[in-house]
Order: C-alpha cells, then sequence, then structure tokens
C-alpha cells in the first residue's frame, strides 16, 4: 500500500504552530488531533473519548497486534479489501480497543464504500474516537508525521518544565531572577509557601516484561496529563522511578484533594486496575524557594514508612502530618527506652507469631484500623469471621486484656506503630 506520495500542504509546520500557541500543554489527545483540521480528516464517532492519551501512531497491518501496539497508540487501517475488507476492519478496532488503543482511523481504497453503520455506533458504544481518512488525497504518512510532531513538541514542554523544577529542589543557585523567570512560564506564585511531593508506583508484574513496561509508559504519561490538567497547576517531574510535584500549599489544601481524586481516577481505571497502585507522599511547606528542596527530601525519606502510616480511610495522599505524635520520636535520643518498652508489651504476641506462623500483630493492627469491624476486618485480611474471632480471643489470652480497655489497646497499637516506624 503506497500512500506517500500523495502530499497534503496542511501538515507540517503547522502543527508545531499548533502546539506553540497552547499556554502550557498537557498530554496529547484525540482532541488535539482533531483540532489540527488536517485535510481528509473527519471524525464520524466517537466524540465522548476525544479526551484519550495519544502515545503515538500505529500502522494497523498484520495480527498479532499485540506484538506491535502500545497502549495509547492512534492506530491507523486501510480497507483495500485484500488485508481488510470492512468487515474486518470493524473487527481489527473492537481488538485493538481491548488493547489501549485511543483512537482509531480508517480510509477506504478509492472511497468506494461508506463506514458501515455497525462501526460507527460500536465506536461510539466504546466512547473510541473513530475518524474516517479520505482515500483521494489524504496520507496516513503525513498523519503519521503531524500527530509525531506535537507529541515531541508535548515531550519537550515537559522538559522544560521537569528541567526548572529540578533546578528547584535540587539546585544550587536559586536566585529570585530565576524564581522569576519560573513563575512568569508556569504560573505558580512563589511568594506563597509551597510544597514537594513525590508520586510512588507499586507495579504489579505479570509474564510478560516488555508489554509491563509499555503498560507503566502509559501510566506515566496518563498521570502526566491528569497532573497537568489540575487547577492548581502543579510543576511536574519524571525523575528516576519516580514522579516529583511542587505546587502551592493554599490553606484550604485545595491542591492536595484535588490530587487525592487524580490518583483514586487513575488507580480505578480499567487500564491499571490491579496492576499498578500509586501513593503521593507530602513534604514540609516552605516559603522560601531555596528550601523546596528540604520539602522533597522529607517526602522521600517517608516513603519506605508508606505502606505502614496510620491510614485507616487507604488516602492516597499523605504525609508528615498524617504520622501525628510518630513524627516526633525520630528527633528524640531515648530511642532504647522505646524499644525496650515496646518489645515488652508485644513479646508475647511476637514470639507466638514466630512460633506458629500466624498473624495476631497484624490482626489487631487491622481491627483497629478498620473501627473494629469484624465484617470489615475479616474482609481485608482475607478470613472468615469465625476465624477472625478466634484470633482476637488469642489475643486477649496471650496477653490478658480486654479488647473493649480501649486506654490499653491504644497504648499496644501505639507500640505496634512505633516498632513499624521507627525500627523496621
Amino acid at each position: 500500500m503506497r500512500r506517500s506520495d500523495i502530499v497534503l500542504p496542511v501538515y507540517g509546520c503547522e502543527c508545531v504552530k499548533y502546539c506553540k500557541n497552547k499556554e502550557l500543554m498537557h498530554m496529547i489527545t484525540c482532541q488535539d488531533i482533531l483540532e489540527l483540521q488536517l485535510d481528509g480528516v473527519e471524525l464520524i464517532a466517537g466524540e465522548k473519548g476525544l479526551t484519550r492519551p495519544v502515545t503515538w501512531t500505529y500502522m494497523v497491518q498484520t495480527r498479532p497486534f499485540e506484538e506491535h501496539m502500545n497502549q495509547g497508540n492512534f492506530a491507523l487501517c486501510v480497507a483495500d479489501y485484500v488485508r481488510f475488507d470492512l468487515e474486518e476492519a470493524g473487527k481489527a478496532m473492537e481488538e485493538l480497543y481491548g488493547l489501549g488503543i485511543s483512537g482509531f482511523g480508517i480510509s477506504i481504497t478509492d472511497d468506494k464504500e461508506p463506514v458501515p453503520k455497525e462501526m460507527i455506533d460500536k465506536a461510539n458504544e466504546l466512547k473510541l474516537p473513530l475518524f474516517y481518512i479520505r482515500w483521494e488525497g489524504a496520507s496516513f504518512v503525513d498523519i503519521a508525521q503531524s500527530v509525531g510532531k506535537i507529541i515531541l513538541e508535548y515531550e519537550m514542554q515537559n522538559k522544560r518544565m521537569g528541567d526548572y523544577l529540578y533546578n528547584l529542589l535540587f539546585g544550587y543557585d536559586i536566585n529570585d531572577r530565576y524564581i522569576e523567570k519560573i513563575s512568569q512560564q508556569f504560573g505558580i506564585n512563589f511568594t506563597t509557601p509551597c510544597r514537594g511531593g513525590i508520586i510512588v508506583a507499586d507495579r504489579k508484574y505479570g509474564i510478560n516484561l516488555e508489554q509491563d513496561e509499555h503498560i507503566y509508559e502509559y501510566y506515566a504519561n496518563y498521570l502526566n496529563q491528569e497532573v497537568m490538567a489540575m487547577e492548581g497547576k502543579p510543576m511536574f517531574l519524571r525523575f528516576l522511578n519516580k514522579f516529583v510535584l511542587l505546587f502551592e500549599a493554599k490553606k484550604d489544601k485545595s491542591i492536595e484533594h484535588e490530587l487525592e481524586k487524580v490518583l483514586q481516577k487513575i488507580d480505578a481505571s480499567p487500564q491499571f486496575h490491579g496492576t499498578i497502585r500509586s501513593t503521593c507522599i507530602l513534604g514540609g511547606i516552605y516559603t522560601n524557594p531555596a528550601d523546596f528542596g528540604t520539602s522533597y527530601q522529607e517526602a522521600k525519606r517517608l516513603i519506605p514508612k508508606k505502606d505502614i502510616l496510620p491510614n485507616p480511610k487507604h488516602k492516597k495522599v499523605l504525609s508528615a502530618t498524617a504520622m501525628g505524635i510518630y513524627q516526633y520520636l525520630f528527633n528524640n535520643d531515648n530511642h532504647d527506652e522505646i524499644l525496650n518498652y515496646c518489645n515488652e508489651r508485644l513479646g508475647k504476641l511476637e514470639e507466638y507469631d514466630h512460633a506458629n506462623g500466624t498473624f495476631l500483630l497484624d490482626t489487631l493492627l487491622a481491627y483497629y484500623m478498620n473501627g473494629f469491624s469484624v465484617g470489615k476486618t475479616a474482609k481485608e485480611l482475607f478470613i472468615h469471621r469465625n476465624s477472625l474471632q478466634y484470633r482476637l480471643n488469642k489475643i486477649q489470652e496471650l496477653i490478658d486484656f480486654e479488647l473493649d480497655d480501649y486506654m490499653e489497646y491504644l497504648d499496644i497499637i501505639n507500640c505496634i506503630l512505633i516498632k513499624q516506624l521507627m525500627f523496621s
């Protein structure tokens, strides 16, 4: 199939001009492709899916598609009646949707047939943008180049922001002129307190490690899009295997709340649910830009503790303040006394767990974190309610206290948390 000899004059530098006119680019989506107004390209279905992020283009040719296609690809298919007739093109669209494409463009040899209504209805049902690409006077090569250029421009914008943020957090010479330049370019008010944060993504690996990496890259792009679209306009940087943020620390914590919703949304999305789970750790609040690096370091120190911080509501955004009084224990010199007291309180339970392969300490903590609800605790621990009750009875027997003695219960919970936070 040779169509590269058909060149559309609208393609080329126009897409770069389009990008530069944007105030601050978000992740490239099907909406951006539509707004390029490429000659011969028409959206015919799936308008509700125009916010789908586009990572690159994909020429649909031979199966198996999963060996070549990555999530977020914008797929281009020719109904040439050799590889694909219109029925096969419709099946390919559905199969590629299952693999995570962002949009589907179809061209029909000699424009001799319209796109079937069944295919249009299916695209609307899937909320998958379906573009018709005129055969006469259009070129897949030029379309791919145009999309590629706006994606590369987007990546350059992100790199510039990342460079500025990197210098803010790790630079040595943060002067007023440099701060003013960043403020003007990215719209962040550095005259008010700001805080840094780190988004950590926990990944579950499957059999196909290459596919896992593609999913993770798509996650990174999707996360970037959602963060850049936030009303709070945080600065964002992908640094090593982490995602770093800097934003204005408002009194109403509106940005923190918005970030919580963003991460909840991403974790619940079908593309990542059960595969990638993210948590944002926040450092302290500082007014002097020279101290923003300290906020980052505070967040970084909390990363190893993120799964044992008191978090009964399973929030996605945590900070040093989430540790409550425990944060001050790190600053004292009486670690030996604290450890000895905790060992004395928990010794019998720890010995029993070690000798019998049980999880009495975990059960005690889970029971507290779930508001003393037998049903919720059993569900979290994946055990029967009767098994949970047996464990609770065994705990009372071993350390000789009643579960409704809340002061003593709280003391034991504190010992568990302190050992996890300070000595694990």
